[in-house]
């Protein structure tokens, strides 16, 4: 089958969209161990007469692109128009997400208490697991505020598609013209 320039330029809509949303996850300082970042993807597949652009991205990136409310602050973020809505996360009822969880967090980003030095303490693992739990109180209460980090693309690639996507409609038309004697 022959690739139709809008298959060229919704794969360059795709390819922009997920660079630009890992060049925001890396400027936000929010891919510690890449998890996410080599996570997010695109697809242009065709369904029916229609060519579909899908994205893909590890399942907690909707919490880090749109937030999540605390059971006392109710969060919000911009979608892809600009305009703000709630966060769809529900929040924490009963507890704080789980302490293992955010002290696997704390040690990927390499924060530790003062003057433990290299060597492990018995303060160090105390000191992870009471500020683990401060931290997961904390997100309980006030939850996660929205980051935003794909529907920003993703808002700024669709601005871009009328005008370039139009040229490209024009040129599968007028590349599919034939001429009947």
């Amino acid at each position: 089958m022959k690739t139709t320039n809008i298959e060229n330029y919704l794969d360059s809509f795709g390819k922009y969209v997920v660079k630009q949303a890992r060049t925001n996850l890396t400027k936000a300082k929010k891919n510690v161990n890449k998890d996410l970042y080599n996570s997010i993807k695109f697809k242009v597949v065709s369904k029916g007469n229609s060519l579909i652009v899908e994205f893909y991205m590890l399942d907690y990136g909707k919490f880090v692109d749109k937030g999540v409310s605390g059971n006392k602050k109710k969060q919000s973020y911009k979608d892809y128009e600009g305009n703000t809505k709630k966060s769809p996360g529900k929040g924490y009822t009963n507890a704080g997400p789980p302490i293992d969880i955010i002290s696997k967090w704390i040690k990927r980003r390499g924060i530790k208490p003062k003057g433990t030095g290299r060597g492990r303490s018995k303060k160090s693992g105390q000191f992870i697991s009471g500020l683990a739990y401060l931290i997961s109180r904390s997100i309980k209460r006030d939850g996660i505020k929205s980051l935003s980090f794909f529907q920003r693309p993703l808002g700024l690639g669709l601005d871009r598609l009328p005008k370039e996507f139009l040229g490209a409609v024009k040129e599968d038309i007028i590349n599919s013209l034939t001429t009947v004697k």
